[in-house]
């Protein structure tokens, strides 16, 4: 199916990104391997399969920095229109610790306005370290997702540990299939170290290098990511 036929749906745009990222990185004859079969996926178990196994074939021609660049690119994408003020910021001052404290304004008034969360609970997420901003040790930001937004009061009520970390994951593709088999490849959860890496090369005005530390697709408790400067 041509791409301007298939509906304009998340899991459309999400394989759009990944193929024209397999092509710019790894060549046409690897994105058209890669990306066979994947039109016809219906349910998240069929998008669970169709990735592992579009991941492994990547595996075959493409090393793992490459591969983590992929799936960079496939990121969702936080608005660089609410940006401008933090990287006009730093433009003027220089200051990362400054821009790192917009950050944390904005994510703090997201909690309270837009999620409408209690003041306990905002204050429980402010002491995890979680949120947009991160935390700054030295030239690199560790940056903690907070629990999928519109599961987070029942990322707190529940006990079961896997359920957690289902609650937890941000990925509508995947998310039910946390911690069942097959095992996503390392680098799928690379897709959300992009949405750091967007944003500090937003603010910044030149590339940064992302690094998963820890995932709860890979049997974490968070999804940690390490932005380098």
């Amino acid at each position: 199916m041509d791409t301007k036929d298939r509906p304009n749906d998340f899991e459309t745009q999400w394989q759009d990104k990944l193929a024209r990222a397999v092509k710019d990185l790894a060549g046409s004859e690897v994105r058209e391997r890669v990306m066979a079969g994947g039109e016809t996926l219906h349910t998240s178990r069929e998008k669970l399969r169709w990735t592992c196994d579009a991941l492994n074939i990547l595996a075959e021609s493409a090393d793992e920095r490459t591969r983590q660049e992929i799936l960079t690119r496939c990121h969702c994408a936080y608005p660089t229109e609410d940006l401008q003020d933090v990287k006009a910021l730093y433009q003027q001052t220089g200051d990362l610790d400054q821009a790192l404290e917009v950050l944390q304004a904005k994510f703090v008034i997201f909690l309270r306005e837009t999620l409408q969360l209690e003041s306990e609970l905002i204050e429980i997420i402010i002491q995890r370290g979680w949120g947009l901003a991160g935390i700054r040790q030295g030239n690199t930001i560790i940056a903690t997702k907070i629990p999928k937004s519109s599961y987070l009061r029942e990322y707190f009520q529940e006990e079961d540990p896997l359920e957690k970390r289902r609650l937890y994951c941000h990925c509508p593709r995947v998310r039910d299939w946390v911690g069942t088999e097959p095992s996503l490849p390392p680098e799928y959860c690379y897709c959300g170290a992009g949405f750091y890496q967007g944003i500090w090369e937003e603010i910044l005005g030149k590339p940064v290098r992302v690094e998963v530390l820890e995932s709860v697709m890979q049997g974490g408790e968070v999804c940690q990511i390490a932005v380098h400067l």
